[in-house]
């Protein structure tokens, strides 16, 4: 995939004199360290991170650590000190940073949309008309801007209140309003800061769930700032999380989870449950590292309860356990199958862990065997791989 968004070595600095503030950051001095003696705040340290297109990058961390900061870089709204934020622009890459005021506003009203965490609509238009005013700005044709207004509204559901009012819409609503309007101006990059964390848990939940089924179509770049590791972990595929100003792990949300970079991102996946993070993939063990019985089989688990007879191209030829045949299927079949009947359930490596376990438990801790997209076996899983990888946290 093509890089969308390069932050290369930002450092933002607010105060009225940068100078001495960017030399102490050279020195490795901290926030507090700074202002105290430039009177000068750090924003950003050093910030290195690329994105990539089609992909959702969260930017994690506690209150001001520098993630909004970050972000707003994007579509300068933030001047950055020093350093350079390239924005892909077709074939090119822009730098925000030093590009003159007509490229900025290009980037703006082309390339770059933004949702804010308080929505920030008019009050004094109703809903079509927030939605398209960017359009307005950008000088789209009403014709144009009206057909591109509906489809929007109608991609997040609210085409029947598009003649109400902002105060006449719920607060899940009005965000909605505040995705419709940055999806009308088609950008391919979306900067999400905090979007859903004034909502109520259950709205911010549905939100979440829309957005990734919006994604899942829209395939935009999207950057998003959240507080919320649950949140982040369900809808990243990337996490970045910063503290001080400064990037300290950057990864795949497995990756943060498994492997913490140092005390403060193990304290802060403290209280992760890591089976909504971790996949068959992550815990499986490879066909090659399973034992083999002679004549085509191997065992799917260690107690040597199961196991399968392959064909000369991975392909699943007989299924036994504990030397009787089984029925195995999906562990998308799992209600539709007998209960009574001897188990074992396949899965793809992409299969959510806490899926694995629930098949585990239909089967009576039964391995669950792994299978690439051509239906070939690639490895397998058991009770001890999964216990393994929670515990080793």
């Amino acid at each position: 995939m093509n890089v969308a968004v390069d932050f290369k070595n930002v450092d933002i600095v607010f105060g009225p004199d940068s100078a001495d503030a960017l030399a102490l950051v050279d020195k490795g001095a901290t926030r507090a360290e700074i202002l105290e003696k430039t009177g000068n705040v750090l924003g950003c340290a050093g910030a290195s991170l690329t994105i990539r297109e089609g992909e959702i990058s969260v930017l994690m961390g506690l209150s001001g650590s520098g993630k909004s900061t970050l972000l707003r870089a994007v579509n300068r709204l933030n001047v950055v000190s020093r350093g350079q934020v390239l924005v892909r622009d077709g074939d090119a890459m822009v730098d925000v940073v030093s590009c003159n005021d007509a490229t900025l506003r290009r980037l703006r009203q082309h390339q770059v949309a933004m949702v804010f965490q308080q929505f920030a609509l008019l009050p004094w238009r109703t809903v079509e008309e927030n939605v398209g005013f960017g359009l307005e700005l950008a000088g789209v044709p009403e014709t144009e801007r009206r057909e591109r207004v509906h489809r929007q509204l109608k991609l997040v559901g609210l085409d029947q209140w598009a003649r109400k009012y902002a105060h006449e819409l719920s607060g899940g609503m009005q965000q909605r309003v505040g995705l419709a309007r940055a999806f009308a101006t088609e950008a391919p990059i979306l900067l999400m800061d905090e979007p859903f964390s004034a909502l109520d848990p259950l709205i911010r939940t549905k939100l979440q769930d829309e957005l990734l089924q919006l994604q899942a179509s829209l395939r935009k770049t999207i950057i998003f700032v959240s507080h919320d590791l649950e949140e982040a972990l369900k809808i990243g595929s990337h996490i970045t999380i910063m503290e001080g100003g400064r990037i300290v792990q950057t990864g795949a949300p497995e990756d943060i989870v498994l492997r913490p970079a140092n005390d403060y991102v193990r304290d802060f996946i403290a209280n992760v449950n890591p089976l909504s993070v971790l996949t068959a993939w992550n815990v499986m063990r490879d066909r090659r590292d399973l034992e083999t019985a002679g004549e085509g089989w191997v065992w799917l688990d260690r107690r040597k309860t199961t196991r399968f007879r392959l064909d000369a191209d991975g392909l699943v030829e007989a299924a036994e356990r504990n030397g009787r045949p089984v029925i195995w299927g999906s562990c998308d079949e799992i209600e539709q199958l007998s209960e009574d009947a001897p188990h074992v359930f396949w899965a793809k490596p992409g299969t959510s862990l806490k899926i694995v376990m629930l098949a585990m438990h239909r089967s009576q801790t039964a391995p669950v065997a792994l299978f690439d997209e051509q239906s070939r076996f690639v490895g397998a899983i058991g009770i001890r791989d999964v216990l393994s990888a929670v515990l080793r946290r």
